[in-house]
């Protein structure tokens, strides 16, 4: 005999394994969505006011930077983003 032929005999076989059948999970209760409230988008109608046919600046432009620049507008103080400048608010 060839020593394939003997280890083959030798191994015990392996019964084959069971298949597992699903387990049903309880599903968990459903919660009733809520509806979220969207944010609004920052951007340019949220640096001008317009009235009738006029249009006012909400916030400060930058004093190094010059106009097209706005500063942003924090509980304390107006910051410009671009340059650093930080102007502080008066109480």
């Amino acid at each position: 005999m060839s020593k394939k032929a003997v280890s083959k005999e030798e191994k015990p076989t392996e019964p084959k394994k069971e298949e597992k059948k699903a387990e049903v999970k309880p599903q968990k209760s459903e919660k009733p969505k809520t509806e979220k409230k969207k944010k609004q988008q920052k951007g340019v109608h949220a640096m001008y006011k317009t009235e009738n046919d006029k249009v006012t600046r909400l916030r400060p432009t930058c004093e190094r930077c010059g106009p097209g620049y706005f500063m942003a507008d924090h509980n304390d103080r107006y910051t410009c983003g671009h340059c650093g400048f930080t102007r502080y608010k008066r109480a």
